[in-house]
């Protein structure tokens, strides 16, 4: 049995309603098993994000993972945009 499961057993074998919604389940795994900080270095790579040797598909994977990482304050579409656009590679 794994980490998460074995410590949402032992949570619920103690109190039967400790997860009351799905959304309070998702924050008290985030709390413990998500390393610190962890959101906001996601932020800052996501604004520091540069295609590199990549080619355009896998950078457009990578910022939308990053972006899915980015959630209790998420990064505006705008912002997005320009961070893809500015991170291109000029193939001049």
């Amino acid at each position: 049995m794994g980490r998460a499961k074995t410590c949402a057993l032992g949570l619920k074998l103690h109190d039967p309603n400790v997860f009351k919604s799905l959304k309070i389940l998702k924050s008290r795994f985030k709390e413990t098993f998500e390393p610190p900080r962890a959101e906001s270095r996601a932020r800052s790579a996501l604004l520091r994000l540069k295609q590199g040797k990549r080619d355009v598909h896998a950078y457009a994977q990578h910022l939308r993972y990053l972006t899915s990482s980015v959630t209790e304050n998420p990064v505006d579409e705008h912002t997005l945009i320009n961070v893809f656009i500015y991170g291109l590679v000029d193939g001049r």
